[in-house]
């Protein structure tokens, strides 16, 4: 017997454009539930950015009601003004559903891919092409969007063998 469906927000924080999937999973089966990517403009100043990340994150986690979120954590090395920015953005990715009360883990990238892919070191092709074929019928606007499903999917992953574990160590100290 199916335990009753828990929705998941999958985060792919970004300034430009943060990526957000939303599934259901209740233990055994994923559903698409939804998809989108919040953006930004280039040109306007840094707080007004961040401002429209969390109005726009605050939007979707009003509308969709998720129980639980994931972040993807991000590696940026090349430009430090760019990783600056780029952790600010992912601060108010992490802020957003804090705010709402939502437990919310993060992931590392082969974290995600080791999950979906089953090979950490997977390109966003083979990802894609996974998440296609997880969610069935689910198409994406942008690749920020995918990303973000495979991040709730491996979310759903963790999160089955975290409960899974928790009821062996209850059973065996009962």
């Amino acid at each position: 017997m199916a335990n009753a469906p828990i929705r998941i927000l999958g985060l792919d924080p970004g300034l430009q454009h943060t990526g957000w999937g939303l599934v259901e999973h209740d233990g055994f089966r994923l559903r698409f539930c939804a998809e989108g990517v919040i953006s930004t403009k280039a040109g306007e100043d840094l707080p007004d950015r961040l401002l429209a990340l969390h109005h726009g994150l605050a939007k979707v986690i009003a509308e969709m009601q998720p129980d639980e979120a994931a972040v993807e954590n991000t590696y940026v090395a090349r430009n430090p003004e760019s990783a600056l920015k780029l952790g600010q953005a992912r601060g108010v990715v992490l802020l957003a559903p804090a705010l709402a009360g939502l437990p919310t883990r993060e992931y590392g990238a082969m974290e995600v891919k080791r999950a979906v892919v089953g090979n950490g070191h997977a390109d966003k092709v083979q990802v894609q092409a996974m998440v296609r074929q997880l969610l069935p019928g689910v198409t994406f606007k942008r690749a920020d969007a995918a990303d973000a499903l495979a991040i709730a999917i491996c979310h759903a992953h963790h999160r089955s063998t975290r409960n899974a574990f928790a009821r062996a160590v209850a059973k065996a100290g009962a």
